[in-house]
């Protein structure tokens, strides 16, 4: 399976890695992403930082592990920082083995609840109908 790993990108900084989510020309035998798989949680500024560490090695290698590729944003506001990871699926079904039956609901880090000024409600998950590569 072709998977690719992604850092932090910053509402400021420059992305760390350039992603195709549908695949890479040189390697056309790679699966397809049709999937996009959306979690969206905000923080203090206060903490962001601590938070984004936290969720990058709970979270993001986590997903590294099972999804297609995977992304991980951070836009710092004045008063929160608001992040959102995207992972990437073949199917439904592929994303449904790894988030269960109602692939809609939050799974919660175990440390979420003490950095999170809410906790997510739900996840939300979006068909990919086109996407073009980083030149």
């Amino acid at each position: 399976m072709n998977r690719r790993h992604f850092l932090t990108t910053t509402a400021t900084g420059a992305a760390v890695a350039a992603f195709n989510p549908l695949g890479s020309a040189a390697d056309p035998k790679s699966l397809q992403p049709t999937i996009a798989r959306i979690w969206r949680g905000r923080t203090t500024r206060a903490k962001a930082d601590a938070y984004a560490a936290y969720l990058h090695q709970e979270g993001v290698l986590a997903l590294e592990k099972v999804a297609l590729g995977v992304q991980m944003f951070r836009e710092d506001r004045s008063d929160d920082s608001e992040f959102i990871v995207i992972s990437y699926w073949e199917s439904v079904e592929a994303m449904a083995r790894f988030a269960g039956p109602e692939y809609t609901k939050v799974h919660p880090l175990l440390k979420d609840g003490d950095y999170l000024i809410e906790l997510p409600k739900a996840i939300q998950v979006m068909h990919i109908v086109a996407s073009l590569g980083a030149r």
